[in-house]
C-alpha cells in the first residue's frame, strides 16, 4: 500500500510518502520542491550522477521518523543548498522546500 501525507516544517508543506514493501521494512520517501530525502532503499550515488539534490536517512519505518532522523549522506546538489550530513531530516528538507 501506498501512504501519502503532507507534512509541515515551520511555515512550508511538503509531501511524505511510505510504501509497504512485503517482508521488508516501508520505503520512505520526503520530497520539496528543491529535492528529497530519501531512506536507505534509494541509491545517493545514482542521485549525485542525475545531479539532483538528494539526502539519505536510515533506520527508518515513518514519515515522521525520517523528519527525524540524522541525515547520513547528501548529493553534492544537496549540499550546495545548505543539506549537511549530521543534521536533521526535517532540517535537510526545509532547505529543499
Amino acid at each position: 500500500m501506498i501512504h501519502i501525507s503532507k507534512f509541515k516544517v515551520e511555515d512550508k508543506t511538503g509531501i511524505g510518502v511510505k510504501i509497504e514493501l512485503p517482508n521488508s521494512p516501508p520505503l520512505i520517501l520526503l520530497i520539496g520542491e528543491r529535492g528529497f530525502v530519501m531512506c536507505g532503499y534509494l541509491n545517493v550515488d545514482a542521485a549525485e550522477r542525475l545531479q539532483v539534490a538528494a539526502a539519505m536517512v536510515s533506520g527508518v519505518k515513518s514519515v515522521d521518523d525520517a523528519l527525524n532522523a540524522e541525515i547520513k549522506a547528501a548529493t553534492s546538489s544537496a549540499e550546495k543548498i545548505g543539506v549537511r550530513i549530521g543534521m536533521l531530516g526535517r532540517e535537510a528538507i526545509k532547505v529543499m522546500l
